[in-house]
């Protein structure tokens, strides 16, 4: 593994994306799959701000742990209880509550953990509000996703924006489908996530856009690759930044969704936090995987591009092709050399033997 790693820091390793565009769209199609399959049984977890309901929060004096407190709550005629641990105690939503069963369950708390009544915070939250966010954050996509069409449309071609908005739904179907699995709670802290990866994922597929434009912008009529294996070229040499990038930005990202939410509490940073996990590693093998061998698709089939491969099959090939008949090529020389180096060898001997046959006749 160190060796493979040395060797991809050096650009040493040409891994072949394109060509193994079946096995990326398979994996692809398998992950939608699971992801739309846990939208339609399991749904999203929406939190209160969505769908309304009750939030109380307290620090008991006494300690608990999360079965005794959602226990208390459903003995006190709650029904669907959530309980969360935050720095100052417990947050506890459940669904819209009665007046007097608010009062029943503030009075139950503060008995049972050795409270105030009036420390039993209460907030209630409508389900209008949350579809207001929801309906913004529609908007908000749908506005980004036009200005990525005509960005892309501009500074480089209507196929590439095609690919990259390919992308981009791919990417957001399965952050969508890991929160309905995993059960995470929805909030507007999670749409915020999912509109940040979207500009991340956007970013990643503009710097492998940028480098296949600029390589296949030199590819003509004499050219001695294909529009696959230039934008392979291409990718490859963006490869180790694209690693490195998502490996910066995902380090903070993993240090809050397992290491402040699990010892410090950060629960409410937890939605956001999972969003941009996920969303960041699918990203980049979107841009890598699924974007590019799309792209490639869809340019392979220009006339200008389809004739440039034909010339070269007719010639044994593109640039790889003519990568493996340069290896094979000193091995031969070398095994020729051998040959002759052998005959030289063998004339040497028989020349020997008639000098020695040579001088007995003179004796």
């Amino acid at each position: 593994m160190s060796g493979i790693a040395r060797r991809l820091y050096r650009g040493e390793v040409n891994v072949d994306f394109v060509g193994r565009k079946r096995l990326w769209y398979s994996l692809s199609a398998l992950l939608l799959v699971i992801s739309i399959a846990g939208l339609i049984f399991n749904g999203l977890n929406l939190g209160v701000e969505f769908k309304g309901g009750s939030v109380f929060s307290f620090k008991p004096a006494a300690t608990a742990d999360i079965e005794q407190v959602r226990g208390t709550f459903l003995d006190a005629g709650a029904h669907q209880v959530i309980v969360q641990t935050t720095n100052n105690g417990w947050r506890v939503t459940t669904e819209s509550l009665p007046a007097d069963t608010v009062t029943a369950v503030q009075k139950t708390v503060a008995q049972k953990y050795g409270l105030p009544q009036d420390q039993v915070n209460l907030q209630v939250i409508g389900a209008s509000w949350g579809g207001q966010v929801a309906n913004q954050a529609i908007i908000g996509l749908i506005v980004f996703m036009l200005a990525i069409i005509l960005y892309l449309t501009l500074a480089f071609e209507w196929k590439m924006a095609l690919a990259a908005v390919v992308a981009l739904l791919h990417d957001l179907v399965i952050t969508a489908g890991v929160y309905a699995w995993s059960g995470f709670e929805v909030t507007p802290a999670t749409l915020l996530g999912f509109l940040t990866i979207l500009g991340y994922s956007l970013y990643d597929a503009v710097v492998v856009f940028d480098m296949i434009k600029e390589v296949t912008a030199k590819l003509g009529t004499t050219s001695k690759m294909t529009y696959t294996e230039a934008a392979n070229n291409a990718l490859n040499h963006t490869l180790i930044r694209s690693l490195n990038t998502t490996l910066v930005a995902i380090l903070p990202v993993a240090a809050i969704l397992f290491i402040g939410t699990t010892l410090f509490g950060a629960g409410t940073l937890k939605d956001l936090s999972l969003a941009l996990f996920v969303g960041m590693l699918v990203g980049t093998y979107s841009s890598l995987c699924v974007a590019t061998p799309l792209l490639v698709t869809l340019k392979e089939r220009e006339p200008r591009y389809q004739s440039i491969a034909r010339r070269l099959a007719s010639h044994g090939g593109g640039a790889a092709s003519a990568a493996k008949k340069a290896v094979r090529q000193p091995v031969a020389a070398g095994a020729s050399n051998g040959t002759v180096a052998g005959s030289n060898g063998t004339a040497g001997a028989a020349g020997g033997t008639v000098a020695s046959g040579e001088k007995r006749k003179k004796k």
